[in-house]
């Protein structure tokens, strides 16, 4: 069964970075598709950035985040990466990696049924 730990969110000012980490057991890493998800109080769930399983050579931005998130993975640290540069107040919302096996996704529906969740990691953004 595929567990997904996040870390590394925080509370930070407008105009900073933090870096999300999601470990990952229970399957091999590189076999997975990585996404990151959020959540803002109130609204839903929305997808935010995706790599392709094995070597992560494609990822897949939200319009929102697009140059100024970056997904990376580690497969030899079962760990993918979410840094984030230039946060706006609207950033702020829990933070979830999920994942699916072999998925060659573009499209990542925030509804989908994927192979794991983790509990997710909160980011707070004043401004």
């Amino acid at each position: 069964q595929v567990q997904l730990v996040e870390s590394g969110g925080s509370m930070v000012q407008a105009g900073g970075s933090l870096r999300l980490s999601c470990v990952f057991s229970g399957g091999t890493f590189s076999s997975y598709a990585m996404g990151w998800f959020r959540q803002a109080p109130g609204k839903e769930r929305e997808f935010v950035a995706a790599t392709n399983w094995r070597d992560g050579d494609r990822t897949f931005y939200a319009d929102s985040v697009k140059d100024r998130f970056t997904i990376s993975r580690d497969n030899p640290k079962n760990t993918v990466f979410l840094q984030m540069n230039s946060l706006k107040p609207e950033d702020t919302a829990d933070y979830y990696c999920a994942a699916e096996l072999g998925a060659d996704f573009s499209v990542w529906p925030p509804g989908y049924e994927y192979d794991g969740w983790g509990q997710g990691t909160q980011v707070t953004v004043s401004s």
